[in-house]
């Protein structure tokens, strides 16, 4: 469902809005228990069974947007309880980032084989013949039964009926999960394993029911730039294509309209680590480590430390893009706070870590970045920028390449060629978490010796991320146009090369 425009992704998106210019406006916060009204309009349920019910699961959704935990059921009270909690220039997320909210979720079934009534009870029964439990049987009409106690979900019998009649049902949000993290309650809905689970965001952006929901930084960072503190925002390369009509430029002097001071790019840290990583490769593998995983993606690397419990270190240990800039932007502005804005739900969890919480204050999507567009009504084809909106972005191709499934494993390699160029690479990447696992086990039976090996959390890569606001498709044509439009090709050429040191102090 990823890429259809739904009234999901508009009530996501008008949660983040009305929190932009609640936060804006300041005042008496108590006007967030009238934005369900606003958003939810009438006495008649458009959406649900009940426009009460509707109502209460944008409160939710507010209280979440807003940095305040989710409540269960049982808890009464307006949006506003709590509230002066979340007005401060400073909150880091408090565990878990990702919330289901259970009275939205439709308690889907976790995951079974259904037979509909295409089956045409035929003689040959081939559905029976290749069930491995002995799973299936006929009733009185021949038609094919599945015990569902004794299935194993294997789909052999999906692929065998000639007349397409059996079909696996499975949860959405954990069908999108690659960690299987997500089960039942005792009422049938979603719960989140919260020790598997790597805050990808897979799972709120596939529920079709709009129940899963991530805490943001909204409130925070406008209460940051309301009280005159300089914030600095750092933009993923992934950025392009996300807001129709905006050039750099644009971007750029909309941002500064939000009243941030400056854009950086971060495919200037991208090239850094590109820089790295190369480094890095060429001296460990094979002379201490068989293969070397990528650090870009945060899900991805939260997994297969996880998975390489008895060897973490064979994941690049190299600072990610989103740390080396904002490390680099710190060291020119010791004072400033720094907001990367990106397409990733994970990096939220990147940056609430201690070791990295000094270099990034704020992390927000293009989502909910756009909200803060949306309250201060920026329209980016009438938006003109200012001469000292001048064009932000420095990073090479290589850099502007990595939002893209493969992009990073592609860097890495050009530069090694171009460094050491006797010196073959093999490259592998995982597309997607459930890729990224079957990857790291063939490289822990030793089938990968030699390999960079690229994990990527997000089919696709980060323009598939949780954040993002255009399709996958339209994504993957905007950035390799970006990146052809880069005057520097190899991350070596980067200007910024010779401060690698200094962002790694």
């Amino acid at each position: 469902m990823r890429g259809i425009h739904s009234v999901i992704d508009d009530l996501r998106r008008d949660v983040f809005e009305e929190v932009a210019r609640l936060a804006y406006e300041g005042g008496d916060l108590s006007r967030i228990d009238k934005i369900p009204y606003k958003i939810i309009p009438g006495d008649v349920a458009k959406y649900r069974d009940s426009v009460f019910r509707e109502r209460a699961i944008v409160t939710e959704r507010l209280r979440l947007a807003c940095g305040l935990p989710l409540r269960s059921p049982a808890e009464y009270g307006p949006a506003s309880l709590g509230i002066e909690e979340a007005n401060i220039p400073e909150k880091y997320y408090e565990p878990p980032l990702v919330n289901v909210i259970s009275f939205a979720c439709n308690a889907c079934p976790s995951k079974e084989m259904r037979v509909s009534s295409n089956c045409q009870g035929c003689l040959s029964h081939p559905c029976q013949a290749v069930c491995p439990k002995n799973a299936i049987t006929t009733d009185r009409y021949g038609h094919s039964v599945i015990d569902n106690d004794k299935c194993i979900k294997c789909g052999r019998c999906v692929d065998q009926c000639p007349y397409d009649a059996i079909s696996k049902i499975e949860r959405p949000c954990a069908k999108a999960c690659g960690m299987d993290a997500i089960g039942s309650d005792e009422h049938g809905h979603a719960k989140i394993d919260y020790d598997k689970c790597v805050s990808c965001g897979m799972c709120l952006v596939n529920c079709p029911f709009g129940a899963i929901a991530d805490k943001s930084q909204i409130f925070q960072l406008i209460q940051a730039i309301k009280s005159g503190t300089e914030v600095i925002a750092i933009v993923a390369p992934a950025f392009v294509g996300q807001f129709p009509g905006a050039t750099p430029a644009k971007l750029k002097k909309a941002i500064r309209l939000l009243g941030m001071s400056d854009t950086v790019e971060v495919a200037i840290g991208a090239d850094l680590c590109t820089i790295e990583e190369a480094q890095d490769f060429l001296e460990k593998v094979p002379a201490e480590q068989p293969y070397m995983g990528t650090s870009c993606c945060p899900a991805w690397s939260v997994m297969a430390k996880r998975m390489m419990s008895d060897h973490p270190e064979y994941i690049s240990m190299s600072l990610t893009p989103m740390v080396i800039t904002a490390r680099l932007v710190k060291k020119d502005h010791p004072d400033a706070k720094i907001v990367f804005v990106g397409p990733c739900a994970a990096k939220k969890l990147e940056a609430s870590r201690r070791a990295v919480r000094s270099d990034v204050d704020f992390v927000l999507t293009f989502e909910e970045i756009n909200g803060m567009f949306r309250a201060k009504d920026i329209d980016f084809d009438t938006l003109e920028p200012d001469e000292c909106d001048t064009d932000f972005t420095a990073g090479t191709a290589a850099g502007r390449g990595f939002p893209v499934v493969g992009g990073v494993a592609a860097a890495v390699k050009e530069h090694i060629e171009k460094i050491a160029p006797d010196r073959e690479v093999m490259i592998e990447y995982g597309d997607g978490l459930r890729e990224c696992k079957k990857m790291l086990l063939m490289a822990k039976a030793g089938k990968r010796n030699g390999y960079l090996l690229e994990g990527m959390a997000c089919p696709g890569g980060c323009i598939a991320g949780a954040g993002t606001i255009t399709p996958v498709k339209n994504s993957v044509a905007n950035v390799a146009k970006y990146k052809a439009a880069a005057k520097k090709k190899s991350a070596g050429e980067s200007e910024l090369a010779d401060r690698l040191k200094e962002a790694e102090k």
